[in-house]
């Protein structure tokens, strides 16, 4: 079991945040050797760059993925995360910047995929942005407009532009939130986005069953990412994550396995399903 680390207040001025900032840092390594369950596949990752996103990424190289990592402008988590992949895992990764919330950069994000890697076989739908709704009465428009371009539309543009290229056996993962669930009254605009992502992996498992393209999603509970001090006041992020039945806020790494179950073939028979790493809340399925 991984042991309860202490988090010290902390913030950042920008949202998505930087992870290099962040202390103690997120822990993003895989717990176990690979054994080739994404061996000769090709997976383009959105949000890539950092926390869970950089886990997954990870952990996909360890298993024999080629990784494409889409990320807003995170350039020194975005190099890093390459570096680990690359140096440490032995795979490839190719990393692509922009605003996904574009329609225009979403499909360009999937040609250079396909380009480069020639292939995609898992898409991970994972950008996001979160803020506190202290007023949602008087919620700013741009910022609501960023949380339902990276949640939503960059999900929406991302599944259009790659299905094309995806073959039979594919898998298409959207990253939810346990949010989407039991709500959350000062993230009221993030858990619509995580509603939303949510409602489109159950829709398109049924509209593309029948291609044999799977699609599922994960909804983690608290985890130490750069979101927290990116949104949190500093005070708030003291020992985050102690109030689920676990004491702690998940670290990325106890994530990402859930990832890699619904992208491999021991995910097979599951397609519009939720996996919940939440620390022990009970939520409808």
């Amino acid at each position: 079991m991984t042991e309860h680390v202490e988090i010290p207040p902390q913030s950042q001025a920008r949202m998505p945040g930087d992870e290099y900032r962040m202390e103690p840092a997120p822990d993003y390594t895989p717990r176990h050797p690979g054994v080739g369950k994404l061996s000769g596949k090709v997976a383009l990752i959105t949000g890539g760059d950092s926390g869970i996103g950089r886990a997954v990424a990870v952990l996909f190289a360890r298993e024999g993925a080629r990784v494409a990592i889409a990320y807003l402008d995170e350039d020194r988590d975005a190099e890093e995360t390459r570096r680990i992949v690359e140096e440490e895992e032995g795979s490839s990764a190719l990393l692509i910047r922009g605003d996904l919330g574009n329609r225009d950069h979403a499909r360009a994000a999937v040609e250079r995929t396909v380009s480069h890697f020639g292939a995609l076989d898992i898409l991970v739908n994972n950008a996001a942005q979160q803020f506190i709704d202290e007023d949602f009465a008087n919620l700013d428009e741009e910022r609501l407009r960023r949380v339902l371009d990276a949640g939503v539309m960059s999900y929406i543009y991302c599944t259009q532009a790659a299905l094309p290229h995806l073959k039979e056996g594919a898998a298409i993962i959207n990253t939810t939130s346990v949010n989407a669930f039991k709500g959350n009254d000062s993230l009221i605009a993030y858990s619509t986005s995580r509603g939303a992502s949510l409602a489109l992996a159950r829709s398109m498992a049924m509209n593309l069953a029948e291609k044999g393209i799977r699609v599922n999603a994960v909804a983690p509970g608290p985890v130490w990412t750069p979101f927290i001090p990116a949104s949190m006041p500093a005070g708030s992020v003291e020992d985050f994550g102690s109030h689920t039945r676990l004491g702690r806020a998940a670290q990325p790494w106890e994530v990402a396995t859930s990832y890699l179950f619904l992208a491999s073939s021991d995910g097979s028979y599951f397609t519009g399903q939720t996996l919940h790493p939440n620390g022990g809340y009970v939520v409808g399925a």
